[in-house]
């Protein structure tokens, strides 16, 4: 049964899925009562993202053809993120700002946590880095909860700040025993997500991870009291991977680079190959200010706030039914 059908046999059931309007609410709020602007980005844009480790849904944009002349077409690509485009915005002076968008990323696994079309939450706060947006994400999640605990699938949590925080270093050497300096770029995550995340999600606690190395962060800029590492957050809560946050690459040498390292790990990985977004390093060469941004999943928070087991169930129309994933 799909599930407009499942509401219109149980009306009782809309209001699980009217939790996302609420909370989307509550971020609007947030932001404007801080005076953030909120911007509205392209979501078809003709280079994507070039992150090793993602795929872009990649379609053709093409011209009508007028008398004889050939029909023209252009490669386009559905945004996996606003950032290019917000980061254009901020070296054009726009200063804070956030965005709340559709994201799509392709050659992802179905699961509770995904869906190649999700909403995505940005903001981009000046003169400030990451600290400054990990005290923005705390007072956002608990205005979004409404208090210091979260009841989420039968456990409580306790949300109330300052959230404990520790260094990717300090992770790997406390719960997997291991100096990162000896595990291989390719196994980070893997490693995490297998033996760090679990532990660290038994505190009943929120907690941020921060400090990763910089070969995990090509956008984020490097800690000046040791450039291995780079000034690079995510948050995490009940074992869901809620943000992650930069305190931002403004050098657009440094940044090129970094790209290029990008393209030759995805032509590495057999990957497609996508071009670099030049006009993002001309914004950089123009100035960037200070600034540190983040990239929240919205339907993950929703989840949480609807205490639903699955993303897909704060979703009236989920890609797994959509596309009978």
């Amino acid at each position: 049964m799909k599930i407009w059908q499942r509401i219109k046999s149980d009306p009782k059931l809309l209001n699980q899925y009217l939790v996302r309007e609420k909370v989307i609410d509550m971020i609007r709020s947030f932001f404007k009562d801080q005076s953030f602007h909120e911007v509205f980005t392209p979501i078809l844009v003709p280079v994507p993202s070039i992150e090793p480790n993602l795929e872009a849904f990649e379609t053709l944009l093409r011209s009508p053809s007028y008398g004889r002349a050939p029909k023209r077409t252009k490669g386009a690509f559905l945004i996996m993120s606003p950032e290019f485009s917000i980061k254009k915005l901020l070296a054009a002076g726009i200063g804070n700002c956030f965005e709340i968008t559709k994201c799509f990323r392709n050659e992802e696994e179905v699961s509770s946590l995904h869906n190649p079309e999700f909403t995505m939450l940005e903001w981009y706060r000046i003169h400030a880095d990451y600290t400054d947006v990990m005290k923005d994400f705390e007072n956002l999640f608990v205005k979004i909860i409404g208090g210091n605990k979260l009841k989420y699938q039968g456990v409580e949590y306790d949300i109330s700040r300052p959230w404990p925080r520790i260094s990717f270093e300090e992770a790997f050497k406390k719960y997997a025993g291991k100096k990162i300096e000896d595990v291989k770029d390719e196994d980070f995550y893997k490693i995490f997500f297998n033996e760090i995340e679990p532990k660290l999600a038994n505190s009943h606690k929120p907690f941020f991870v921060y400090d990763y190395p910089v070969s995990q962060a090509s956008l984020a800029r490097k800690k000046y009291s040791d450039p291995r590492f780079a000034e690079r957050f995510e948050v995490f809560l009940a074992g869901v991977e809620l943000g992650n946050c930069f305190s931002e690459l403004t050098d657009p040498v440094e940044q090129k680079k970094r790209f290029e390292a990008d393209l030759a790990e995805r032509k590495r990985q057999g990957k497609t190959v996508y071009p670099i977004d030049e006009d993002l390093i001309e914004a950089l060469k123009s100035g960037l200010p200070e600034v540190s941004g983040i990239a929240v999943g919205v339907d993950r928070l929703v989840m949480l706030a609807a205490d639903t087991s699955s993303i897909s169930e704060t979703m009236f129309f989920p890609g797994e039914e959509l596309f009978d994933l």
